[in-house]
This record gives structure tokens, sequence and C-alpha cells, in this order.
């Protein structure tokens, strides 16, 4: 069945090959399904550090004097 989404070549060292195939396998799953599965929690991981690091550099800059605390935004 054609698909509309886009696809990507990989070229895989062996091993990684044979550890996404055994995972597969295990899980059920078509090879290809399963490194789509493995992509998409790899990026999950990357934006929450991307994020972390974003709030962290916001922290160092925001004037404490101009914020809000916990009850004062939900008027506790």
């Amino acid at each position: 069945m054609p698909t509309k989404l886009p696809r990507l070549n990989v070229t895989l060292e062996p091993g990684l090959f044979e550890a996404i195939q055994l995972l597969a396998q295990k899980s059920g799953l078509s090879a290809s399904l399963c490194a789509r599965d493995l992509l998409a929690e790899a990026m999950e991981l990357h934006e929450d550090s991307y994020w972390k690091d974003a709030a962290e550099d916001r922290r160092k800059t925001i004037k404490s004097k101009k914020t809000l605390n916990h009850e004062e935004v939900w008027q506790l």
C-alpha cells in the first residue's frame, strides 16, 4: 500500500541493524516501524533537553521582582 509519508534511507552498522531486528521481532513489529519508534523516542529526549536548557537560560536572566509566585498566579 503506497504511503504519502516521507521516507528516509539510513545506513546502519551491522551490530545496530541486528539489534533493531531483534527488538522488532520481540515487539512483533517490522524493523522499519521499530526504527521509526526509536527515532521518535530519541527526538523526544532531545526536545526535553532543549527545553531544559532554554528554561535554565531564562531562569538566569529573569528579574525576580517582576515575577509572580505560585500563590499569586493561582490566587490561592
